[in-house]
């Protein structure tokens, strides 16, 4: 039975490949999308999300919901210096495209309630949504299966400060609240996981769009400005953490190591605000998140190279076309 989940983004780059996972994959059933505050302008980010359900020919089959506009108590920082738009400059016509009505927490909340301990939230940005739906109906942790979350570092370097990865930072209260708040997680962290196991070179990412479908262009395109910005930064290609996450949902065999961890945030500190310290069992600290550690880097490549192989019709016209 394909596996059902829900995923909160905040849709640019690696969230569009991440979406595509859920889209293309027989072993998915991609039941929602909740926007959250994060890598790009709000507004921005449910066009990219859009354009994502549109290149998969699926843009009337998935409802996408608006969360949070904002983390909890602090004010939004951007990611749009490593992302631009997100999209790599591509747009639709986005006529009588319209988000759900309902907010984006109160359907985390409803979907989960409607099918209880079956649904697992993919969660690839700051973690806002997931914060405010736990702290609204106790119930809805007991209701989520588990929590598949993209962030920290693992004893490691982050990439927005040296302490701490993106998502974490942008909304440390939310993430403390979600660690602290009793779900089953397995984390996919920045570094050393994501650094090591899931950057894909130049010529990899040309090996895709070389496969010439739209899916291939597309993923080309919206990876192009994070490829020259990792680049810049001295990371050997364009970085894949959010679409590793689901992919690791959906198929647990790229998993080659994973341990329990205690995983707390800080978000006290104004130096390491976001900080995730993983406790990794010797300090009398219960497990409270399993830590993906290792991962098979060519299987995962070979796997969305595959996805992005399948054939699709955009019912939509993309400008500049892809």
């Amino acid at each position: 039975m394909p596996t059902p989940f829900i995923l909160d983004t905040d849709t640019a780059q690696d969230d569009c490949v991440a979406m595509l996972v859920g889209l293309l994959d027989p072993e998915a059933e991609l039941v929602g999308v909740t926007m959250v505050a994060g890598n790009v302008g709000f507004d921005l980010q449910v066009r990219n999300a859009w354009m994502t359900l549109n290149v998969a020919d699926r843009l009337d089959s998935v409802p996408v919901f608006l969360g949070c506009r904002r983390p909890l108590v602090r004010d939004w920082v951007s990611a749009e210096n490593v992302h631009g738009d997100g999209s790599g400059g591509l747009s639709i016509d986005f006529s009588g495209l319209e988000p759900e009505a309902e907010h984006g927490v109160d359907a985390l909340i409803r979907m989960t309630a409607e099918r209880p301990g079956e649904l697992t939230i993919v969660c690839i940005g700051p973690l806002t949504n997931i914060a405010m739906a736990a702290v609204k109906d106790p119930r809805f942790v007991a209701n989520t299966k588990a929590l598949f979350i993209m962030g920290g570092s693992n004893n490691a370097r982050g990439n927005i400060t040296a302490a701490a990865e993106y998502n974490f930072y942008v909304d440390p209260e939310a993430a403390r609240t979600v660690f602290e708040a009793g779900f089953e997680i397995t984390v996919v962290p920045w570094a050393p996981l994501t650094l090591g196991d899931a950057v894909f070179s130049r010529e990899q990412i040309a090996e895709i769009e070389a496969l010439g479908t739209p899916l291939a262009r597309y993923f080309g395109q919206v990876c192009k400005q994070t490829l020259e910005f990792d680049e810049s930064v001295g990371i050997a290609g364009s970085t894949h953490p959010d679409s590793l996450t689901a992919s690791v949902l959906m198929h647990p065999e790229l998993i080659l190591k994973s341990s329990g961890y205690n995983v707390a945030i800080e978000s006290e500190s104004d130096l390491t605000r976001g900080y995730a310290a993983m406790s990794w069992g010797v300090h009398g600290l219960a497990d409270n998140a399993r830590v993906v550690e290792r991962i098979d880097s060519a299987g995962f490549f070979d796997y969305l190279k595959g996805l992005m192989s399948q054939q699709t019709t955009p019912p939509r016209i993309f400008s500049p076309e892809l």
